[in-house]
């Protein structure tokens, strides 16, 4: 019956390419409506987006880039402020019953699995615990506390939405045009970056969707 309770399982991968961020914006409706009516499983859907800065109703106007600036500028539904998607970025929208995971919060996990697909791609990784008052530090981070990843979500009607955007190699100078996750002392870093610190090879694309993708399904489904 919807709204029943179900025992946790890995969300479905479904791959999409580059999508307008409109266009995910009414897809993700979409996505969420069938997740309540039990017309889909969970689904992590993962893909790029063209440049574009989201921000929520929470961001305040003085964290927004210039009026002229040339990136599109979205209000979202989600959590969290003011962050950039933009080509050499991984999209992961993760549209799951919340109820079936039992204790422990949603972000939680995806930070988690998050770490640990970075781990096997060879990449140190931190989550932070944020200081009361202080703004969110949710995401992931190297340990000199670059920031890696951003996430935000939404729970409604038990079905989560939105998710997380991880820096594989986009263009970082998108993130000094505004104040990204109302952190103004923050500095935006990516896989590129810290492959070329390390003297390797920076991941494909395809690889890392693979090892997010696996290490979110272990995550979720409690493994």
């Amino acid at each position: 019956m919807p709204g029943q309770a179900t025992t946790p399982t890995a969300p479905v991968r479904v791959d999409l390419g580059a999508v307008a961020y409109p266009t995910a914006q009414v897809d993700m409706t979409r996505w969420v409506a069938e997740r309540q009516q039990e017309l889909a499983p969970d689904r992590l859907f993962l893909l790029t987006h063209p440049p574009v800065i989201t921000y929520s109703a929470r961001t305040p106007a003085a964290d927004l880039p210039d009026p002229a600036s040339p990136i599109p500028l979205v209000e979202v539904d989600r959590g969290g402020h003011a962050t950039y998607h933009g080509p050499g970025q991984l999209i992961g929208y993760l549209i799951v019953d919340v109820r079936a995971l039992g204790p422990g919060d949603l972000v939680r996990r995806v930070e988690n699995g998050l770490l640990a697909a970075l781990d096997t791609l060879g990449f140190a990784a931190i989550r932070r615990e944020t200081p009361p008052g202080a703004p969110s530090l949710v995401g992931i981070w190297t340990p000199d506390h670059r920031k890696l990843a951003s996430i935000g979500m939404r729970i409604r009607r038990g079905v989560s939405s939105h998710g997380f955007a991880l820096n594989i190699d986009p263009d970082l100078s998108a993130f000094t045009t505004f104040t990204a996750c109302a952190l103004p002392d923050t500095t935006m870093t990516s896989l590129a970056e810290l492959a070329a610190e390390a003297g390797r090879a920076t991941p494909t694309e395809s690889a890392v969707r693979d090892a997010v993708a696996g290490a979110l399904a272990e995550e979720l489904a409690g493994r």
